[in-house]
């Protein structure tokens, strides 16, 4: 029926992006006449620099610049030809070195990027199945991706989850002659690692599973030779498994290498392996440099500098151990992340590190959720110990005082990481003065004058309104139609009221909002599991409401400061209920509330047009007719007047058992052909409340038999309308035969009886509500594009239905 415009995941990121560039956190440019690795020059200031990936400083080894120079003298900036028909003169040598350190044979990449859209489709066949972990880099995703064009089936687990690893392993066995585990060695934003062994035990166990990993952030720093993390776990290398390094980063130099130790399979990747064979190969002094950085790490040099490294990061470890900084992952790689919580805590704190001089990287979603920002330090061979030391006494003084700066608090961020509390004499929010917060669970708790006098005609939410939907969705044994209700009124000292709202908690599909095509395949699988990918979600408004939810007076001088003290209240029902997100909506866009929102943990998320006709009157079909356009007047002289003889229309308050089961079905089908806005289907209570409550009515079609096939009277329409005490009329839900909807141009005739119904009840404004913008635009309607914000506990939902969206 209506057709949904779904979210793009890179329009949220760059939402978040562009929020990040706007702070002065991403985007940025390096000056200065040179680098030295230990600082670098951020617009004309020397910051001590602890955000490199070099973590053994060999990019600054003046034995690798020689060798780079020197390559870029004897054979030239690039050697422009295809590495499938000759390698320049220095790539053996390299190859050659690489096997050394790895022990088995290996291919040389421009970067692990092509690297992987180069290995990935050669290795996996049509008969195989891919599992990547939640975490797994970008790069390897994308390169996943794009085996969905033969369609080899793609799941995801959660982050190191090996139980789920396991169930997707049973239920793929049988199907699939391999099924490939993708992981990174050492994961690049909390420094925590894969379970290797766990999944080489995993793999005795079902011979099937094959594993790839990326380990460009584990490679040089550990490890034999410095061959990484991986391979220090595995000891050596099973035909099974397939691990990538890296020659730029920690190494060095540029490019990336594969290292593989079944011969067949190193062939055929050889011979063909998309960017492998097409693109061009890394320049002389790339490989000059990596031969000069190979050299090192067959020495024993390169045991020297990871023993300087790790020395470094025990006082890291050490020094971070005395404070209450939240600490997400202690390990002994050279990555830490100091968790911020909200993106604008993480902005606070980041600037006043830089202006005390030192420069560390902002963990941005989609690397994590938006609600677990976070500051990545990277330790290198670079840093000093009295700058290490001196990072960490500016991060314990700058972090409460970020906080404050915040209105947040610690015990807030160390629960949006799930850890441990320490001991730390919680700093209290100062109490927004001349504002107080009424809450309410029940809107009979709530004054009805006041409701509605703020909420009256939107939607069917005024005081009545809620009344039906506390009736009808609280105290239900069905767990998908049982909402909780809470109200939050914020007044000023003059008892006026400055911000109101009402929030549900319910159980939600995380597909409500997907393409059509994942829905349909994800109700597939509730067929043998209804809750299937269904999470509570705390959400402003609710499933069966649209509109204005937020009454907010920004004239009022402390509105920003009653939304600062809405998101507390947030919080403490965060903590409470502990739902899967927040959800706020609906709203027109408005740039202030966008970036304060996003500053607080929500992404921006297209909601279905909304259309409504305001400021409506009604004096007959004719005088209608001539605020229409006149393609619309077409519109209607071809497809609703002709149509309006073929059916009886009633209006009725009440309906019988008989139509109640009758208008169920044809909601139901409604329902079904409307997987764009995908919800649960609502208990039939709902028409049975409708059906005694005085506001709502039905519009009933019944088609005469002289137009029916067999020729009998049969009701093949039905709008479920709400009259709010706004003088609004809420055509809120509907049904259809959809044996007669093109046939008969149902639809588009409900439409019209709506419009000629509240006509005749006098109704100022017509609340059409979400989806088939379209069509509604051509009886008259205004369209309002509509944003949502949303804030998760983690992306793995939004990420696996980002994967599926890609399968068609």
């Amino acid at each position: 029926m209506a057709k949904i415009k779904p979210n793009n995941f890179l329009d949220i990121v760059d939402e978040v992006f562009t929020d990040a560039t706007k702070h002065g956190i991403i985007h940025l440019y390096a000056d200065g006449e040179s680098l030295s690795g230990r600082t670098i020059g951020i617009e004309g200031k020397s910051l001590f620099h602890f955000g490199t990936t070099g973590y053994l400083g060999l990019e600054q080894d003046e034995r690798l610049k020689r060798a780079a120079v020197e390559a870029i003298l004897r054979y030239g900036t690039q050697f422009p030809l295809s590495k499938t028909y000759v390698s320049h003169p220095l790539y053996q040598s390299l190859e050659e070195k690489m096997e050394t350190i790895y022990g088995h044979p290996v291919i040389i990449t421009k970067n692990s990027t092509l690297g992987h859209i180069g290995v990935i489709p050669s290795v996996v066949s049509d008969s195989d199945a891919i599992i990547l972990d939640h975490q797994v880099h970008w790069s390897v995703q994308n390169a996943a991706k794009v085996l969905k064009t033969r369609r080899v089936p793609i799941e995801m687990i959660r982050h190191n989850h090996l139980n789920m690893l396991e169930d997707k392993l049973k239920k793929l066995s049988s199907k699939h002659q391999k099924i490939w585990y993708m992981a990174d060695g050492l994961y690049s934003m909390f420094g925590d690692a894969a379970p290797v062994k766990e999944l080489l035990e995993l793999s005795n166990k079902y011979p099937q599973l094959h594993l790839y990993f990326d380990d460009v952030h584990g490679m040089s720093w550990v490890g034999k030779h410095g061959s990484g993390y991986v391979m220090q776990e595995l000891g050596n290398l099973p035909e099974h498994v397939l691990v990538f390094g890296t020659l730029s980063k920690t190494f060095g130099a540029s490019g990336a290498v594969m290292a593989c130790s079944n011969k067949e399979l190193h062939r055929k990747i050889k011979t063909f392996g998309g960017p492998l064979t097409f693109s061009a190969q890394l320049e002389p002094a790339s490989v000059g440099a990596a031969i000069a950085s190979a050299d090192i790490h067959l020495s024993d040099e390169i045991y020297t500098m990871q023993n300087a490294l790790q020395q470094r990061i025990s006082l890291f470890n050490d020094l971070l151990q005395d404070t209450t900084l939240p600490l997400v992952e202690r390990n002994n790689s050279p990555v830490f992340y100091i968790g911020t919580g909200m993106p604008i805590t993480g902005y606070n704190f980041v600037n006043r590190l830089i202006k005390d001089g030192f420069f560390i990287n902002l963990g941005l979603f989609p690397a994590v959720p938006v609600k677990n920002t976070g500051v990545r330090i990277t330790i290198s061979r670079h840093n000093q110990p009295k700058e290490i030391k001196a990072l960490v006494d500016a991060m314990a003084y700058h972090f409460p005082r970020a906080l404050e700066a915040t209105f947040t608090t610690p015990n807030k961020v160390f629960s949006a990481f799930n850890l441990k509390v320490k001991k730390v004499e919680e700093p209290k929010i100062q109490t927004i003065q001349g504002l107080t917060l009424q809450f309410a669970e029940s809107i009979r708790e709530v004054d009805r004058e006041l409701w509605d006098g703020l909420f009256a005609g939107q939607g069917v939410f005024d005081y009545q309104g809620l009344q039906f939907l506390e009736q009808t969705f609280k105290g239900n044994l069905q767990t998908i139609s049982n909402w909780q209700f809470f109200y939050i009124i914020i007044k000023d000292q003059m008892n006026r009221p400055v911000l109101a709202s009402y929030f549900t908690y319910a159980l939600w599909k995380d597909d409500m909002l997907a393409p059509e095509d994942v829905s349909q395949n994800i109700e597939l699988k509730r067929l043998k599991d209804p809750l299937h990918m269904t999470s509570y979600v705390l959400s402003m408004g609710s499933i069966f409401t649209e509109g204005d939810h937020l009454y907010l007076d920004k004239s009022h001088p402390l509105w920003l400061n009653a939304i600062q003290l809405m998101f507390h209240e947030l919080d403490r029902l965060d903590k409470a209920l502990e739902p899967s997100m927040i959800v706020l909506r609906d709203f027109i866009e408005d740039e202030v509330l966008n970036e304060l929102f996003h500053n607080h943990g929500f992404f921006k998320v297209a909601m279905p047009d909304s259309a409504t006709i305001p400021e409506f009157k009604w004096n007959g079909e004719s005088s209608y007719l001539k605020n229409l356009s006149s393609r619309s007047r077409r519109h209607f002289r071809t497809d609703i007047l002709p149509y309006e003889a073929y059916y009886d229309v009633e209006i009725l308050n009440h309906i019988s058992p008989k139509q109640k089961t009758i208008c169920y079905t044809l909601f139901q089908q409604v329902r079904a052909h409307n997987l764009g806005l995908n919800t649960f289907t609502y208990p039939i209570k709902v028409l049975e409340n409708m059906s005694i409550n005085p506001n709502w009515e039905f519009i009933m079609l019944t088609l005469k038999k002289e137009y029916s096939i067999p020729k009998k009277q049969s009701i093949v329409g039905v709008m479920f309308c709400y009259r709010n005490s706004g003088q609004t009329y809420v055509p809120a839900f509907i049904g259809m035969d959809y044996a007669y909807v093109e046939s008969h141009n149902v639809y588009r005739q409900l439409l019209y009886q709506t419009i000629k119904r509240a006509g005749t009840l006098g109704m100022e404004h017509i609340d059409f509500g979400m989806t088939a913008a379209f069509e509604k635009k051509k009886l008259g309607a205004v369209i309002t594009h509509k944003v949502a914000y949303m804030q998760a506990k983690d992306n793995f939902s939004m990420e696996v239905l980002e994967m599926m969206s890609n399968t068609q």
